[in-house]
Parts: structure tokens; sequence; C-alpha cells
């Protein structure tokens, strides 16, 4: 039986920000108390986007608010979080980054014991195409009206 997933945070931004492209699942490092105020829903994913360097992949700018029972033991709520991601995952995500492509958290879960990230390999749009994606979305809406 395969692990069950549970969305905690979804971007639901970056739909309307970027066009989605290749996605990839990637474990974060996290510590104890940033896993419970996850598994609270306390998270924000808005602002965070992904840098790769010559160690790995890192998650910035992932806003964690801090657990409130974890008194002085608690976490910096935006700091840096490290990617786990194997070697291969990392050379296609370097790739797509040299063809001018940013690489977009789209959404945190639980799978098993685990917190996953969810990247996607993304491009941004302007804002014409911003407002075609709207004005389609709209038709769609109002074509599923009519056939009701």
């Amino acid at each position: 039986m395969p692990p069950r997933e549970r969305a905690l945070i979804e971007n639901r931004r970056a739909r309307h920000e970027y066009d989605l492209g290749d996605s990839f699942e990637a474990g974060i490092s996290l510590l104890g108390s940033e896993v419970k105020s996850l598994r609270g829903g306390r998270g924000n994913l808005q602002e965070a986007w992904v840098r790769i360097d010559d160690e790995g992949a890192t998650l910035i700018g992932f806003h964690i608010s801090p657990y409130e029972q974890a008194n002085r033991n608690n976490h910096e709520p935006l700091r840096h979080r490290r990617l786990l991601l194997n070697r291969s995952e990392l050379a296609k995500l370097r790739k797509g980054t040299e063809k001018g492509l940013t690489i977009v958290p789209t959404k945190v879960y639980v799978k098993g014991r685990y917190i996953k990230v969810e990247i996607t390999l993304a491009k941004g749009r302007k804002l014409h195409d911003k407002r075609h994606a709207i004005k389609e979305r709209d038709v769609v809406r109002e074509m599923r009206r009519q056939r009701r």
C-alpha cells in the first residue's frame, strides 16, 4: 500500500505567476519545531524560491511560523533550508536554470512520515499572458455554466 499524502501548504499564486513545467519531489531538512508548526499548517510559500549551487539545492524565503510550545529552542522563521535531491535531479534542475527557467516550490505535503516539497521548473509570465490566462479561465467557466 503506497504512503498516504496530505497537503499542508499550497502555492496557488505560482500557477498565476508562472507557466509550470516539470515537477520534482524533494525532501526537506527541518528542525523539530518546524515540523510541528508545518503540521499545524503554519507556513507560507508565497515568496519562496530555490537556489542551486555546488553544495546542492537550498529553499530560500520559505516562512515557517515559530512553534509556540518550543520556547527558547524555537527556529528562525526565514532560515535557508536544504533540499534533499539526488544527482540526476540536480542535473536536470541546473539545465533548466541555464535555459532561463526559475525553480518554484508549489506544494508542501506529508508523505508517509516525511515532509516533502514539490518543486517545479517554471517560466515567468508577462502581464499580458496573465490577462490572457484569466480570460481563458473565465470563458471555460462560462461554458460550464451554459451546459448546466
